[in-house]
């Protein structure tokens, strides 16, 4: 099998249109409906959404004190519109740092779950946001672990790359498999 994989020069915001563009052509020849993307905001999800409508899209967004103590970044006006049209926000704890991330940021070192987070970054930070988004959907009862999906993530804002996989749960880590690279900023 011959594929073609887009590179984007630098990652970010400026991609998310051709991303989803990409997206939307690879779902349609594999016959794929669901999706997971993270979206911290919500546009993202909402931007996906417009373009592949029959689709099964997961959002995905951080967990509360991400960025500041207590407080959701999800977009409440985008949060709205997300539920008026039954996609499904998840909101929680990040499969690949998580409760490790806290110890290291209190002793220091780094726990094995940082180092393969890491090890993601190698390709891209948006190749290892998708890896964890799927987790977490699949931990959440969101996405089938028996299924191709295509996973969505980026690096900041806006969304940079795609994978197309089949996922797994945390408990099974290892057993999840990337089949295809839609598209990935260059690191």
């Amino acid at each position: 099998m011959e594929k073609k994989i887009e590179y984007f020069e630098n990652p970010g915001i400026e991609n998310t249109d051709r991303l989803i563009e990409l997206v939307r052509e690879r779902a349609e020849e594999l016959g794929i409906k669901t999706m997971v993307v993270a979206s911290v905001s919500g546009k993202s999800s909402l931007k996906l959404a417009d373009a592949i409508p029959n689709s099964k899209i997961i959002s995905i967004t951080h967990h509360a004190g991400f960025r500041d103590k207590d407080e959701l970044e999800l977009n409440p006006q985008y949060q709205a519109e997300l539920e008026k049209r039954g996609i499904p926000v998840y909101v929680g704890t990040h499969a690949l740092s998580g409760v490790g991330r806290g110890i290291s940021n209190k002793f220091g070192g780094v726990t094995p779950v940082e180092i393969i987070a890491e090890t993601l970054r190698m390709f891209s930070q948006g190749v290892k946001v998708c890896v964890e988004i799927s987790i977490m959907a699949a931990d959440a009862g969101l996405i089938p672990t028996d299924e191709e999906i295509i996973a969505i993530g980026g690096t900041a804002r806006g969304v940079d790359s795609a994978l197309v996989l089949k996922s797994a749960h945390m408990s099974n880590f290892f057993e999840l498999r990337v089949r295809e690279i839609i598209a990935m900023s260059r690191p």
